[in-house]
């Protein structure tokens, strides 16, 4: 999906899905990108790990630790000088599990905005204790 908001505004994905967050928003650097100029699909796999966990981390109030990339799409390229941010909302809480939906827009072209969103993601999260053990989810 790619959007192009109107002159002199900068629309955003929660205009778009108001019951997204903002969690992260990170600029690519060229050390990120490969051969081609693009940005790796691990480096974006590790920065959307790092913004998903900001929600269930919140809501089960302690640590949790990855344990499923349910599903993972890379719609578009990402680049150098994009700025990327990272939208998230919950999808489902368990018993000691997280589910969270995951979506990266890239904004381009300063002197002429455009957003495109690059990924999307479905991860899910289990709350751990201090040991390690998956530990009852405490919703807030």
């Amino acid at each position: 999906m790619t959007v192009a908001p109107p002159p002199n505004t900068l629309l955003t994905p929660t205009d778009l899905h108001p019951e997204m967050e903002l969690v992260m928003r990170v600029m690519p650097m060229p050390k990120d990108a490969n051969g081609n100029g693009d940005i790796f699909g691990g480096w974006i796999m590790s920065q959307v790990d790092l913004a998903a966990c900001v929600l269930p981390a919140r809501v089960s109030r302690g640590r949790v630790t990855t344990v499923a990339v349910n599903e993972f799409v890379f719609r578009n390229a990402v680049s150098v000088g994009d700025v990327l941010s990272f939208y998230a909302r919950v999808e489902k809480i368990g018993n000691t599990s997280i589910k969270v939906h995951v979506e990266v827009w890239a904004e381009r072209r300063p002197a002429d905005p455009l957003l495109v969103k690059v990924t999307e993601a479905h991860v899910t999260y289990v709350a751990i204790d201090r040991d390690g053990k998956p530990r009852p989810v405490r919703p807030a």
